[in-house]
């Protein structure tokens, strides 16, 4: 079985919960301190064995590809500061990285859709690229390493409190052999009784099959979702769950951007502590 080496990551969305930054500035590559929601992605696929990543951008979010892309301005303006510019000169270069176009919010099965031609006939990762996962082994690794015991397509999925549910889609399970979960749809978003508390969160493997699907999948209100062709294909026994380790931020919501940028900051040596007895301040100043 061939390993997986490729992977895609959609940044279509429009960021809305996120403005009115993302008006201007593209909500994936908003700072964690000094660097990008998919800086950070890239690395995680990087550190997974990944050598080739596929993004698809929407109109107005060139920043993204600039951001990947050499600046021959800013390595000149850093060529007294060695350290500086092998830090500029670093980004992206551990895989190859290309860029591909939704010219129109059609949903995630169509931005998938754009990546056909890349990913061919091979299986590959997939990653939401405002879903920032922080664990020991690479999310996108312990996926990688489930495909290799059992291949198929695989939705990367942790528990969530019943409370939030309503905010995922929620697997509906048949059978759990330890993290792997057999399941035979996902509900979107269910306002009221969940058929579990295991939620999708932006971790994915797909098969080339995935785009068959998505052919056949009919559009709703403009849009063909992915979650759709997902469950398609569940019908026939192709897809399982895997519950992953890792700490998980919403990088397209405020507050879990705001989670994540704290979190950070205190695990940095060169100012976690002073940043600790910042907030002991503010805490304090508050009671």
């Amino acid at each position: 079985m061939k390993a997986i080496r490729k992977a895609i990551i959609p940044c279509g969305g429009l960021g809305t919960r996120f403005l009115p930054v993302t008006k201007a500035v593209p909500k994936e590559i908003l700072p964690v301190i000094d660097t990008p929601v998919l800086g950070y992605i890239v690395d995680e696929l990087t550190d997974s064995g990944i050598d080739e990543i596929y993004i698809i951008l929407a109109p107005g979010k060139e920043a993204i590809k600039e951001y990947f892309t050499d600046s021959a301005r800013l390595e000149k303006a850093l060529s007294k500061k060695p350290e500086m510019l092998e830090l500029v000169r670093g980004i992206g270069k551990k895989a190859e990285i290309r860029f591909g176009v939704q010219d129109n919010p059609r949903g995630s099965g169509d931005a998938v859709m754009r990546a056909r031609e890349f990913t061919g006939g091979d299986a590959f990762c997939m990653c939401n690229g405002d879903d920032l996962i922080v664990s020991d082994v690479p999310a996108a690794k312990q996926l990688i390493d489930a495909y290799a015991k059992t291949p198929a397509l695989i939705v990367g999925v942790q528990n969530v409190p019943v409370s939030e549910t309503s905010k995922y889609g929620i697997i509906n399970p048949t059978r759990t052999d330890g993290k792997t979960v057999w399941c035979n749809g996902i509900v979107e978003k269910p306002k009221s009784d969940p058929p579990s508390r295991l939620a999708a969160l932006g971790r994915y493997i797909l098969t080339p099959e995935i785009y068959e699907r998505i052919e056949r999948t009919p559009e709703v209100n403009g849009e063909v979702g992915l979650t759709d062709a997902i469950c398609d294909m569940m019908r026939d026994g192709l897809v399982y769950a895997y519950e992953f380790d890792g700490r998980r931020y919403d990088m397209g919501d405020k507050f879990g951007a705001l989670t994540a940028t704290v979190e950070f900051a205190l695990k940095r040596p060169e100012f976690g502590d002073k940043f600790r007895a910042f907030l002991k301040t503010v805490i304090n100043n508050d009671n």
